[in-house]
């Protein structure tokens, strides 16, 4: 397939984990691809460009943007997969925190939306895959925070594909389970931490940490990722590995209180 066959990507948070993984088989795809990082030292993929980008800056995010259609006169596909986590119960974290949280995992998603849009619509061609979670349409305790921003990318990017499909634009959810990477790892602490919650939110973390080891691979997220951005008739959402998709099915059909108390079982807290 020739370089530029299916297009421009840009990937944000390319530098590892899923982002890497995603840059790395978009490229294989077809496509020619853009990766970013917070940092200028960062290495992607190889054959993939990268570039650096703070999605919390506006002024960042528009230079990013400027420096890829100077590049390559086009964006054809955007990836928002740039994310960071929080581990703690709600009440833990300060406002400040949460609002910082959103700031990456939200109001980034819609800083580079809203820089990549004015380029597809000129094009009447695009698609924009959000990186969701499956913490995006179930509850999780002591991620309360992550969750709410999941949930907003969620609601998000189903009311913008209502808008764009009639400019020939679409977007689309690839929505992970546990995956192997380091970002369960790298999660922020809460800034005040109590000791009310120390027991269980222990019992939860060594939870996490075995599901994890049982994970699915960022590669299965990737292939993923390739689908969502080459379907001919793209969906809204894609569940990423078995059990995502086995979450989703079990979350529509299964009585709230049993989903409620085998949630609370596999996270070690009581029923």
């Amino acid at each position: 397939m020739a370089k530029i066959e299916r297009g421009i990507a840009l990937v944000t948070g390319a530098s590892s984990g899923i982002g890497y993984a995603a840059a790395k088989a978009l490229r294989a795809a077809g496509f020619d691809v853009f990766g970013t990082s917070r940092h200028a030292t960062a290495e992607g993929p190889d054959g993939v460009t990268m570039l650096t980008c703070d999605v919390t800056d506006d002024a960042s995010v528009a230079a990013l943007v400027e420096e890829v259609l100077d590049d390559a006169g086009r964006i054809d596909l955007l990836v928002n997969n740039a994310g960071v986590g929080i581990f703690g119960g709600a009440e833990e974290s300060s406002v400040a925190q949460a609002r910082a949280l959103f700031d990456v995992n939200m109001f980034g998603v819609i800083r580079m939306t809203n820089a990549v849009l004015p380029i597809m619509r000129r094009q009447k061609t695009g698609r924009i895959i959000n990186l969701s979670s499956a913490l995006g349409f179930i509850p999780a305790p002591y991620f309360a925070l992550y969750a709410a921003t999941k949930h907003a990318v969620e609601g998000y990017s189903e009311s913008l594909d209502h808008e764009l499909r009639t400019l020939g634009i679409r977007v689309a959810l690839v929505e992970p389970a546990y995956t192997r990477t380091s970002f369960d790892a790298n999660l922020i602490k809460p800034d005040r931490s109590l000791d009310a919650y120390a027991s269980a939110r222990a019992g939860v973390t060594l939870a996490i940490q075995d599901a994890t080891r049982k994970g699915d691979t960022p590669e299965t997220v990737a292939e993923t990722i390739v689908k969502a951005a080459t379907d001919s008739q793209p969906k809204l959402r894609y569940p990423a590995g078995k059990l995502a998709r086995q979450v989703g099915v079990l979350r529509r059909f299964v009585p709230a209180a049993a989903f409620d108390k085998n949630l609370r079982r596999m996270l070690r807290l009581p029923v």
